[in-house]
């Protein structure tokens, strides 16, 4: 879809001035969904509104009005729509957290005179939504121009505040249709559809979060790593398998949480990525818990619990040292307490070895220690065993590291003889340590600007 596609003209046939009147009129009949209006871009735009409606506008006040109003909706902007007042407008509205949208996350019935409310706030919002960026551009000229010459080209309408996305989502589809909607009565089916597979709130506009401890709790990250599948060649078995349990996962069907091993730089943290990227426009998420953490995983899973999206919790890195006991609130997550996990969540994690609590030589049968020590030692070798799916990513052979380097040449658009590519690429392995599917990927960035370079 082409930008400026939330641009759309008024179809009132009132003058402009009683168009922002009839908004403004409408505003204070707003129930359920008053929070879309609450932000400091919404509060901006409404003063400048309630300034062109007066009787008597002051020139002065409207033209700091507009600078604000436009001030704002720039710091807020973070779509491609051509109109950044339509464009927030839209945004709040996907975002907004109110008895409406949350009950339609939890699952819960919606009466049909809850329903009957939340299309009249909709048809009020469309009327704002009406008022475009060149309506209200052209009324400001004429009031502070007049008064203010100095000012004629001040401003210019707030098209084109934010670049266009990296990805395109759901979220993005959603808002394309409801810009192009004639009667915003009618976006009751796809609002409830999205909240109930994707969550409402300021979080759920992120498909990667990150627990940033009891005090920040969960942040949402706005650049996520954009890895796909497709860029981890020659792993497809083990894709398999993960796609396979995540798929069942947001079916709502039994899944197990799973458990990456393999040496260092071999795809595993990647691909847990690139199953989140493959699969956010069906509703999976991911909460990055850093292992220092792993204490809050039931504040984590508590507020979580109820909300609409799927939720793989992943713990990058995992292992712990003789000393560490945090692995017993994850074992008591895998294994289950008196309450009930969430069906909502899966725990997905790595580790560059299989026994992830570290012991000793000196641990094992030295009875005046611990009397009980193979107990002791079967509990620490018992955790990587509570994770119901274990893949393992092996360290490719020199083969498969040149498949690997052959399928990433091919992506970027490299052409170089095969022969040429591979001899240069066995050089590159040759003065580092390990081979693996990141070493193939760091020769290509290599290759690759080593070549561009030479085009300048």
């Amino acid at each position: 879809m082409n930008r400026g596609t939330y641009y759309v003209n008024p179809v009132s046939s009132l003058p402009s001035h009683q168009s922002i009147l009839t908004a403004l009129q409408a505003v204070h009949g707003v129930t359920l969904l008053s929070n879309v209006l609450d932000g400091r871009a919404g509060r901006a735009v409404l003063d400048l509104l309630h300034l062109l409606a007066a009787p008597e506008p002051a020139a002065i006040a409207v033209a700091s009005s507009y600078s604000i109003a436009f001030r704002e909706l720039a710091a807020a902007a973070d779509s491609d729509a051509a109109d950044a007042w339509q464009a927030y407008l839209v945004a709040r509205l996907i975002d907004d957290s109110n008895l409406w949208s949350t009950r339609v996350e939890r699952g819960e019935v919606i009466t049909s005179a809850l329903r009957a409310q939340a299309r009249r706030d909709l048809r009020a919002l469309h009327l704002l939504f009406q008022l475009d960026a060149q309506t209200l551009w052209q009324l400001t000229q004429e009031i502070v121009v007049p008064a203010l010459p100095v000012l004629r080209d001040a401003w210019a309408p707030w098209y084109d505040l934010a670049p266009p996305p990296e990805v395109r989502t759901a979220r993005d589809d959603l808002a394309y249709r409801i810009a192009e909607c004639d009667d915003w009565a009618e976006l009751s089916e796809p609002l409830e559809a999205y909240w109930s597979r994707h969550g409402t709130g300021p979080l759920a506009h992120y498909r990667v979060l990150r627990w940033q401890g009891n005090e920040e709790g969960l942040r949402g990250i706005a650049h996520p790593d954009p890895i796909q599948l497709s860029n981890l060649i020659s792993y497809e078995r083990e894709q398999t398998l993960l796609k396979a349990n995540t798929e069942r996962f947001l079916a709502g069907l039994a899944a197990h949480d799973a458990l990456l091993y393999g040496a260092p730089g071999t795809g595993k943290s990647s691909t847990v990525k690139a199953l989140v990227n493959a699969y956010a426009d069906q509703g999976l998420r991911l909460v990055e818990v850093r292992k220092e953490y792993i204490s809050d995983l039931p504040r984590i899973v508590a507020q979580l619990r109820g909300r609409a999206p799927r939720f793989l919790l992943f713990i990058d890195d995992l292992s712990f040292e003789e000393h560490e006991t945090e692995y017993k609130v994850l074992k008591m997550l895998l294994e289950g307490t008196a309450e009930a996990r969430p069906a909502n969540v899966l725990v997905y994690a790595t580790t560059n070895r299989m026994n992830l609590i570290r012991e000793s030589f000196s641990e094992r049968g030295k009875p005046t220690e611990d009397v009980n020590w193979r107990d002791s030692m079967d509990e620490k070798q018992s955790l990587a065993h509570r994770f119901g799916l274990r893949v393992t990513f092996n360290t490719p052979d020199q083969r498969r590291y040149l498949q690997i380097v052959a399928g990433l040449a091919r992506q970027r658009g490299i052409v170089l003889p095969d022969e040429v590519i591979s001899e240069r690429a066995l050089r590159w392995e040759r003065q580092r340590v390990g081979r693996s599917g990141r070493l193939a990927r760091q020769f290509i960035d290599d290759l690759e600007a080593e070549l561009r370079q030479a085009e300048l």
